[in-house]
């Protein structure tokens, strides 16, 4: 029998991906440990507004694992147990996996000096520089809850760590930021942006295609927001309605569109376009808990999304970065 010939190898991506750019950077697998450190929001308390951002659900898109009981100290030992059990059993010559520890929950910036220092403390024994897992730290917050005192102990982790500091934009419409009750601004954005990067801090900006008013054009205006802020990285998905948010009560009045997958697909292709060439796609879609989701409902699995968009890229003749208008 004639043996098979190899498979081709795969056509290179026309947009940057996170998971080549990892490996590039530590060397070998690396995951991410979601983690609760129990902040709030200032459009949530009071300070700017209440209820939070209308597509937010009561833990904050994280994990609400500190209202559960679990500290953040726990809470990371616990995940660290977990990626270790990724290493191939029985061979001693497996690389141990990198660890990212993400605080995903809420702002992790709202909160005092005295706290911040404290959670940031946790990560410090479990660096790679002192011998443990963690290539890097993800603190995600918003753009108006980045004070001096916060930057500086973050620069200060980022002489030890690669320190990825996430600001949510969502959105490059200030009416559109306001309407969904997030209550800061464009301008805030860049200048929290700026102020990160002269810290040394790796950025990530995030965004969501499809909120209300926002429009495929909107979704253009964000793409060149973030690409005029210089940010490293970029995380996008589709906007999605959760139960205990805001925005189910209008889904179900239906006062609230929500996008198909294949006019996802055609709005990221837009998006990605009009990115910057040198931009990681940290993600490029969303998904939640079925018992949590509400709308849309796709039948369209997350790698797909990447297949569909490479796919109308290449139609299209354009790649991540060819857009500039």
């Amino acid at each position: 029998m004639r043996a098979m010939e190899p498979a081709p190898p795969p056509l290179p991506l026309p947009f940057r991906t996170l998971k080549p750019w990892l490996r590039e950077r530590f060397g070998r697998a690396v995951y991410r440990v979601a983690l609760d450190a129990g902040s709030t929001c200032p459009n949530r308390d009071g300070t700017k507004g209440l209820g939070g951002c209308t597509y937010c659900d009561v833990e904050g898109s994280g994990t609400g694992a500190l209202k559960a009981g679990d500290g953040l100290d726990d809470q990371l030992r616990e995940g660290l147990k977990r990626v270790a059990r990724r290493r191939r059993r029985g061979s001693e010559r497996a690389v141990e996996p990198g660890v990212i520890a993400y605080l995903q929950s809420y702002t992790n910036t709202y909160v005092d000096e005295g706290r911040f220092a404290e959670v940031l403390d946790v990560f410090r024994p479990h660096l790679a520089s002192a011998g443990g897992p963690l290539v890097a730290v993800a603190v995600a917050t918003r753009p108006d809850c980045l004070p001096d005192s916060s930057l500086r102990a973050l620069e200060d982790l980022a002489q030890e760590t690669d320190v990825w500091l996430e600001l949510g934009l969502e959105s490059a419409s200030d009416k559109v930021l306001f309407d969904i009750n997030r209550l800061h601004t464009l301008d805030e954005f860049q200048d929290a942006t700026a102020r990160a990067r002269q810290a040394g801090l790796v950025t990530v900006g995030h965004a969501i295609l499809g909120l209300p008013g926002d429009g495929q054009e909107g979704a253009r205006n964000t793409a060149r927001a973030l690409r005029q802020a210089g940010v490293d990285g970029v995380k996008v998905h589709h906007l999605m309605v959760l139960k205990k948010t805001q925005m189910a009560h209008q889904w179900r009045q239906g006062e609230l569109a929500v996008q198909t997958a294949e006019e996802y697909v055609e709005w990221l292709a837009d998006f990605v376009e009009r990115l910057g060439p040198e931009q990681i796609l940290h993600r490029i879609t969303g998904d939640s808990p079925e018992e949590k989701l509400l709308a849309p409902i796709w039948t369209v699995p997350k790698n797909e999304i990447r297949e569909r968009l490479a796919a109308e890229l290449a139609r299209r003749g354009s790649c991540q970065g060819s857009v500039e208008d």
